[in-house]
């Protein structure tokens, strides 16, 4: 099947959670190439020249993989091999790439073997002969102090590198850490076609989740909710980054450590009629990655729609979005965006927390982080990195409310995927409006 007809195929099933939506794992292959293809052979020159780096060299052992050389394994490579060396070499002038692996193998159809043992037993003395074939002005290595998925390169290849390094070309090797990082979090058209699709997907486990179908109150238990969730996905071919979360805020307990679903959360709690549930999942699928919190309310009797002072509060859960995403500018950094929008949603009384990270490649990836749980003041050096269009973030925030009916406070805890592009912010696939209710009674929850 063509790329272009499994791109047409997912946004055909974009509306129907079933086992035809999700492709079979030799088509997922192919999109995984193509995708790949076209990343390496029109984002990657850009994202080099933007980086001032003409030499890139990525080298990997076997489960040693370094974080941004397994995002180019070919689909049907589930490590690397041996010592896989990758070298993109950019002529900027003659505007041309070279893709080469000094390798025994091709590395899949993007990446060519430059290297013949037979010529040349020593794979260190290749990679050498390249570099002093091609005489490039840089050389960039993965190692970074603060963003660890550029630090891939370990010690004793990067020593071994080093000592066989002709000493002329010493003084040029340096950290390819801005160019690891737009690799990692760029997106590309194609992707985003995707990406729709994946939390779409995401959505649909969560409304089932949270429904009569999984939930039967007073004997299901957060926990049970959390075991359906990981088998679903697993049932749908798929996986998932972390152990889905589910946790109870109701208006006979303290509000407890609710922000914070992987620490101190209660488990085994049994839902009850009057319960606001919040759940935090992520999908993996072709490579890219989810992450999504929303909220439910269990109706009790006679009721036929959550109550107003929650819907209120999940509107102010909105706002808070709302002001967070209307400061995305492209070249802001994280920790600007992060301070500007908190202190303009505290002089509208809102009292907010934000915590949004990069998304795509890993589901805690690379790009400028806008806060943290435990850092609403800013994030040092990676809260300085500057938003660059063609990325996706989890708009991860909260915001309290106190809730007079219930005579305590509580958190709207809210988890979308964004993205930020050349035409400005918009939400991958919608964001949580409407509160779902068990049993269902609203059918529309977002816009």
């Amino acid at each position: 099947m063509k790329i272009k007809h499994i791109l047409a195929f997912l946004l055909i099933s974009i509306s129907y959670l079933n086992a035809q939506q999700i492709l079979p794992q030799r088509q997922r292959a192919e999109v995984i190439d193509a995708i790949l293809k076209e990343r390496f052979e029109h984002l990657l020159p850009k994202l080099m020249d933007d980086s001032d780096i003409d030499m890139w060299i990525l080298i990997s052992r076997e489960y040693n993989e370094d974080p941004v050389l397994k995002t180019m394994l070919p689909a049907t490579w589930l490590n690397a091999r041996r010592r896989t060396i990758l070298v993109f070499y950019r002529n900027k002038d003659n505007n041309t790439l070279e893709k080469l692996a000094v390798a025994r193998y091709n590395f899949g159809e993007n990446i060519i073997s430059a290297w013949d043992k037979e010529k040349q037993p020593d794979q260190w003395k290749r990679l050498m002969e390249i570099i002093e074939e091609r005489e490039p002005k840089s050389i960039g290595l993965n190692y970074s102090e603060h963003f660890n998925i550029c630090d891939g390169i370990v010690k004793m290849d990067y020593e071994t590198f080093m000592e066989n390094l002709p000493s002329d070309y010493k003084p040029r090797v340096k950290s390819a850490e801005k160019l690891a990082i737009s690799w990692i979090e760029t997106r590309t058209e194609k992707e985003m076609i995707i990406y729709n699709q994946l939390v779409d997907i995401t959505h649909d486990i969560i409304a089932e989740a949270f429904s009569e179908k999984v939930i039967t109150p007073g004997v299901t238990t957060t926990t049970d909710v959390e075991w359906w969730m990981r088998d679903k996905i697993t049932a749908l071919g798929l996986k998932t980054w972390f152990h889905p979360t589910v946790d109870v805020q109701r208006t006979a307990e303290e509000l407890g450590n609710h922000l914070y679903a992987f620490s101190n959360r209660p488990e085994n709690m049994v839902i009850l009629p009057g319960d606001l549930l919040h759940c935090d999942i992520g999908i993996t699928y072709l490579r890219l990655n989810t992450d999504c919190q929303e909220l439910a309310y269990v109706l009790k009797p006679m009721e036929t729609k959550a109550p107003d002072f929650l819907m209120e509060a999940l509107k102010k859960g909105n706002r808070v979005q709302d002001i967070f995403t209307f400061n995305f500018k492209t070249g802001k950094t994280g920790n600007t965006i992060l301070l500007e929008s908190l202190e303009q949603a505290k002089n509208e009384g809102l009292r907010p927390a934000i915590y949004t990270h990069p998304l795509g490649s890993y589901g805690h990836s690379s790009g400028t982080t806008l806060g943290m749980w435990d850092a609403q003041d800013g994030v040092p050096v990676n809260g300085d990195y500057p938003l660059h269009e063609n990325t996706v973030y989890a708009i991860e925030l909260n915001t309290t409310v106190n809730i007079p009916e219930w005579q305590r406070d509580i958190r709207i805890m809210l988890e979308e995927a964004g993205f930020w592009g050349p035409y400005g912010f918009r939400y991958v696939n919608g964001r949580q409006t409407k509160l779902l209710t068990i049993p269902r009674i609203n059918a529309q929850t977002r816009n």
